[in-house]
Formats: structure tokens, C-alpha cells, sequence
């Protein structure tokens, strides 16, 4: 709940939190796994619910956190900042506790991913004690490019005459839709092989890397956070946690909670079950389901053996939530190995508008799948799914 929020010296946005936003969000906190990731999370998420009302009520009620919030806590375990979409812009906000706000500081994740980099870079003063966050600065991507790059702490930085401190200037430039650049190239980043990705989740899962950030070169880094899916596992590596993703465990014990937060669900098949030819699913028998919205349509994922568990033949379904719905000309549903490489039989395409999409895969106990779905439904985040 914002409880005020006020012009501080005609251009910087000062905002107030409350008593119990700044509570939930120091236990929430207590989840992650050191003490520097905990004083992360703390101000990260202080930051996004006192900063993200706030956009919401005055320039943008459809903005909304990137990939999603259920991906937030693997980001903030490992590196500071949250990113938020407005229709097609990226914003993200950068929160220090520092009372010196002589330059922006931003990890060079946010700055070199390219599918983490973003339009603009706001900096955001978070006092805990006086329960307020100032906004007090901003920068785009083009801009921190030509700043100063620390080796030391891979940031890229500015100093705050550089800044433009005016958000105003900010709004109104994407009123008037101009034609601004905001981002600079930035080169691809590699797909690790998954023996490499292995030991990196080895190496760096291991709390006694305190910055694993810094612990490897930034190539292996950046790559190895750009899939979601090793990104997930690096945190549930250094939470200790055991295989989130297993889609036997979900069909013997229940979906994870984990995998809830994402969307994931158990259900029953019904009498009328519109499986594709093949499928010999009998009334009540456990299927993985995922809500997901595609270009304004509710869809549906599906996941379930064709047989039983251990014969290992797998189903990927697409089709339409809507009764009588259809899926329309040009959609794909895509299979790749956990490092991101095709195999036979990996795609289904719709030429035209059809009932559903399906892939069957036969699959070696253990061994993981990454779906996508072209357009990519909102919110997405790559995920790797073990069998």
C-alpha cells in the first residue's frame, strides 16, 4: 500500500512503505540462503512493492514484474535489481540502502544478458528506517554501455550528473512514442554443453562461494543464468533444496510448491477427454496440467504418460482452454534437450487452425525436457522438466 507519494525537489519521486510491507518482506527474506542474499531480497522486494503500485496507479496499470514473480527469488539470490515490463519497454530497478547517491550502479547481468538488458535503469534509495524509497535517478542501456565498466564487481556505473532525474522526461518520451534508442548490442551469449553446466551448478551451488557472480568468468556466468532453467537449479543448489522439477514426483506425491507458484497442477482426466489418437487415458487417471495466456487466449499445457510410469512415453499437449476453442495457424509447441538442442520429432506446427498441437517422446529415466511455445505465452521463463 503506498501511503504517500510526493515530488522530493521538483524531480525525484519520494515514496512511503509501511510498517507491514517492510515486515513481510524481512520474513520473506529469511528464505534465502546467506546473509548477503537475505539483505538482497530484503531490499529488492521493498523496492518492487513500494515502487511497482506506484507505476501502476500513475502511468501504467498493465505494468507487471519480468519473467514473473515466482522467478524472483532465483534472481535475488544471486544478483541485486527486478525487472518490470510496460507494453514493450523494460524497466529495472536498482535498490541501494546507500545514503550516497553520487552514481548508479548496475550488474552487468542486467547490462550483457540480452534477453535480461532493459530499456532504462531507475536508481532507487531504500531507508529502512524512515520506511521510504526515493527514486532518484535514470539511465538507459545505451548510456551505462558508455559509463564505466568495474572489473572488480562486473558493474557498469554512472555518476549521478549523467543521470536524467527527471521521470518525467521519461514519460513523456513514451507518450509521444519517440523514436529513441535505449539499447546498445550487446554480444550472444553461448549454450553451455550440459557436462559444463553440471559442474558449474556443482561448483557454484556450494555456499562456501559466497559471490558466485564473480567466481567464474562472466561468459560461463551470464550463459549459465540466461536459461531459466539452470538458473532455477543454481538456486535450489544453494538452497539445498531437493529436484523441483520431476514430473514423475508430481504424478505420484503432488506438484511441488515450487512448481504451484509457477502454474502447475495435478488433475484428474474426465470421461470426455479429447486426447489426440494413441492416448489410452482412463477416467481419473493423473495429468500435469499449466494454465498459460497466448496473444490474449487462455491455453492449456498438458503433460502425461501415453501408458504407465515406467514405460517412460511422454505426451506434450497444447490446445485451447476455451470449449471449442481452437489453436490457430502458425502456433509451434517445441521440444529441446536441457541445453537447448533439438532432436527428431521434437516439433509439432499448426498450418492451420486445429484442435490441438502434441509431441510424444520416449525418454531415459531422469532425463530432462525444456518446452516452448511460439508466440511465447506472457510471463514465460524457460524451465527444465525431468522424467
Amino acid at each position: 500500500m503506498i501511503t504517500n507519494s510526493s515530488v522530493f525537489n521538483s524531480t525525484q519521486i519520494w515514496l512511503e512503505f509501511s510498517a507491514q510491507q517492510q515486515n513481510q518482506a524481512w520474513e520473506n527474506s529469511q528464505s534465502f540462503s546467506l546473509p548477503s542474499s537475505r539483505w538482497n531480497a530484503y531490499l529488492n522486494q521493498i523496492c518492487l512493492t513500494t515502487v511497482l503500485p506506484w507505476l501502476q496507479e500513475e502511468y501504467a496499470p498493465k505494468a507487471k514484474v519480468w519473467p514473473n514473480n515466482a522467478a524472483l527469488p532465483s534472481f535475488w539470490e544471486v544478483v541485486n535489481g527486478t525487472a518490470i515490463v510496460l507494453d514493450n519497454t523494460r524497466f529495472v530497478l536498482i535498490p541501494s540502502e546507500a545514503i550516497d547517491r553520487s552514481e548508479l550502479r548496475v550488474p552487468q547481468e542486467w547490462v550483457d544478458i540480452p534477453s535480461w538488458m532493459a530499456d532504462y535503469y531507475l536508481a532507487v534509495q531504500v531507508n529502512p528506517d524512515d520506511r521510504c524509497v526515493i527514486i532518484w535517478g535514470y539511465a538507459s542501456h545505451e548510456q551505462l554501455k558508455q559509463g564505466f565498466y568495474d572489473v572488480s564487481d562486473r558493474t557498469y556505473s554512472l555518476p549521478q550528473e549523467n543521470l536524467i532525474h527527471d521521470l518525467n522526461v521519461l514519460w513523456l518520451a513514451r507518450q509521444l512514442a519517440t523514436e529513441e534508442i535505449t539499447r546498445a548490442e550487446v554480444t550472444p551469449l553461448a549454450i553451455l554443453p550440459q557436462a559444463q553446466v553440471e559442474n558449474l551448478l556443482q561448483r557454484l551451488g556450494n555456499l562456501a562461494i559466497i559471490e558466485p557472480r564473480l567466481a567464474v568468468p562472466f561468459e560461463l556466468w551470464g550463459a549459465l543464468l540466461e536459461h531459466g532453467g539452470t538458473r532455477q537449479q543454481l538456486y535450489y543448489r544453494r538452497m539445498g533444496l531437493p529436484q523441483q522439477q520431476s514430473i514423475v514426483n508430481w504424478l505420484r506425491t503432488g506438484v511441488s510448491e515450487i512448481a504451484q507458484q509457477i502454474g502447475w497442477k495435478r488433475i484428474e482426466s474426465q470421461p470426455d477427454f479429447a486426447g489426440a489418437k494413441g492416448v489410452e487415458l482412463t477416467e481419473g487417471e493423473a495429468i500435469l496440467s499449466r494454465q498459460l495466456q497466448i496473444a490474449g487466449q487462455q491455453y492449456e499445457l498438458q503433460v502425461f504418460p501415453l501408458k504407465n510410469l515406467e514405460q517412460q512415453t511422454w505426451r506434450f499437449q497444447l490446445q485451447n482452454s476455451a470449449p471449442g476453442g481452437v489453436i490457430p495457424g502458425g502456433f509451434k509447441l517445441r521440444l529441446l534437450t536441457e541445453d537447448l538442442h533439438p532432436f527428431a520429432g521434437n516439433e509439432d506446427v499448426a498450418l492451420t487452425a486445429q484442435e490441438r498441437l502434441y509431441i510424444d517422446v520416449c525418454l531415459a529415466p531422469g532425463e530432462g525436457l525444456v518446452w516452448e511455445i511460439e508466440p511465447f505465452p506472457e510471463n514465460y521463463d524457460r524451465e527444465i522438466l525431468h522424467f
